[in-house]
């Protein structure tokens, strides 16, 4: 692993991307790659033809200025990637469905929609909408459950609910070891491996563009698959975050309120900071890709880049072609405004 986090030149912020962001998200078979107003998708389809979804998009926080303040901008934009990277995901699901359905002679209109007939019947999309946002609501409850509240029960049972930030602590380092046993299990699935290998094309291709390298596949085969702004490091730096903000609420809470929380009060607490914590960390994370050539920042995020060799993996040549297909289309699209 490249203990700086990326290649050596990362020692000055290449011009290229001093005011443009650029992130991205692995799919299956594929990567998303979003820039402050552009949108692309790049999916590898089984006859090996590269299929791409393009739009132009422009961040709540962008298009609403009082969302655009610290902490607030950082939890709009986070969940708001959140839902990006879900549909981004079930259209990468779809779009090699219907290559499947093609062969058998049942084709849908891969131009529009994922998952929409070519007729445009629109009830399909209806239902399409319900089963996105169905998922996304049981996966949140399940995600709130294992890594939210086992961790405050678990805690709880320790007998340690009178120290705050003892309490937080033991709690925080029981989210975090759910995190890396989670990742660890996942690895073990052989699709998902080849889903973190196109998360390493994704970094590895935005390092290249980082660098002022030519955004071919054989600079980019150079580059780290390791990348401070990832959101692997994002997850440590909101355990991290919840540690300290959590325990400064439940510190005060006997204060303001005269008695020790009851498990449902801490949760409902938490819960209630959850938005801040990720706003919170959402920064962080900015600040440590900006000044990731400080030495305390590569300090600093070196847990985060070690976490990556579990959820990244080395691309082949294929891969790194389709996250460079998406980040010039994302790129060209933003020359296109």
């Amino acid at each position: 692993m490249n203990g700086s986090g990326g290649p050596e030149r990362d020692a000055k912020e290449p011009d290229r991307t001093v005011d443009m962001s650029i992130g991205g998200q692995a799919v299956i078979e594929g990567v998303m790659m979003r820039s402050p107003h552009a949108i692309a998708t790049a999916v590898r389809l089984p006859d090996g033809t590269i299929e791409m979804k393009k739009r132009l998009y422009t961040s709540f926080v962008h298009r609403h200025r009082f969302l655009n303040i610290p902490i607030i901008r950082g939890a709009v934009s986070f969940f708001e990637m959140l839902v990006i990277g879900i549909e981004t995901l079930n259209w990468s699901a779809d779009i090699q469905m219907q290559f499947e359905d093609e062969k058998n002679g049942t084709a849908n209109d891969r131009g529009g929609s994922a998952g929409v007939p070519a007729s445009g019947d629109k009830s399909g999309v209806k239902w399409n909408g319900i089963i996105l946002w169905g998922s996304m609501a049981v996966a949140f409850v399940i995600g709130l459950a294992v890594f939210f509240a086992l961790p405050i029960l678990v805690a709880t049972l320790l007998g340690l609910a009178r120290g705050a930030l003892l309490f937080n602590m033991v709690a925080g380092i029981v989210r975090l070891g759910l995190f890396v046993l989670y990742i660890y299990l996942i690895t073990r699935i052989p699709d998902i491996r080849r889903v973190f290998r196109y998360h390493g094309a994704e970094h590895k291709s935005i390092f290249a563009l980082e660098a002022s390298s030519e955004l071919t596949i054989e600079s980019a085969q150079k580059e780290s698959r390791f990348h401070p702004r990832c959101g692997t490091s994002f997850i440590l730096i909101v355990a991290i975050a919840s540690i300290v903000l959590f325990g400064i609420a439940d510190s005060l809470f006997p204060v303001l309120f005269g008695h020790l929380q009851s498990v449902p009060e801490r949760l409902a607490t938490h819960l209630l900071l959850l938005p801040f914590v990720a706003g919170a960390s959402y920064e962080l994370l900015k600040l440590s890709g900006r000044f990731r050539a400080n030495r305390l920042v590569k300090f600093l995020i070196a847990p985060g880049l070690w976490l990556q060799t579990m959820t990244t993996g080395e691309p082949d040549d294929g891969m790194l072609e389709v996250a460079l297909c998406a980040l010039t289309a994302a790129l060209a699209r933003e020359e296109s405004r």
